[in-house]
């Protein structure tokens, strides 16, 4: 066996290992990046009730000073080792929990990217979240990574002073 043979053996096995601690990684810091951004924008709840069921009257809808659509998305990837081991998981069957902490990551982060553009309301009503698969890196073939897109929208309020 020589070096060549060597080489072919072990860099896959190396490529996952480091796969792994940089996912690892990156995930950690994105959700540290999400709890620090959450906790400056808790006093800007994200309510899924509608305008009507809010503001039932007329004096309560003159209380309103402004509203306006606002929208934040985000598109991430699942790194290349948790699709390893969602694939052996979905071969076998069971929980593909590296996805879900994908959508989880997306979804906060839409959120969040939405509140950002009202950070002078007082509440985001009919809060929605809309999510779709922008589509397999190597075509048509199924192989790739997963690559989702959340899209958070809701209306803002401003209510008079």
């Amino acid at each position: 066996m020589d070096y060549g043979d060597l080489i072919q053996i072990f860099l896959p096995i190396v490529l996952v290992i480091v796969a792994y601690f940089t996912g690892t990684k990156v995930e950690a810091e994105h959700y540290k990046s999400i709890i620090e951004r959450e906790k400056r924008f808790l006093n800007l709840p994200a309510l899924t009730m509608e305008f009507k069921s809010l503001f039932k009257d007329a004096e309560s809808i003159q209380q309103i000073e402004r509203a306006e659509l606002v929208d934040g998305s985000v598109v991430i990837s699942v790194d290349y080792f948790k699709h390893f081991v969602a694939s052996l998981k979905n071969f076998f069957g069971g929980a593909l929990n590296s996805y879900e902490s994908l959508l989880d990551r997306a979804r906060r982060e839409a959120i969040l990217r939405m509140k950002e553009k009202a950070p002078n309301s007082d509440m985001i009503i009919n809060l929605k979240l809309e999510t779709s698969s922008i589509g397999k890196e190597g075509g048509s073939s199924g192989k790739g990574v997963l690559t989702v897109e959340v899209l958070a929208y809701g209306t803002a309020i401003s209510l008079k002073k």
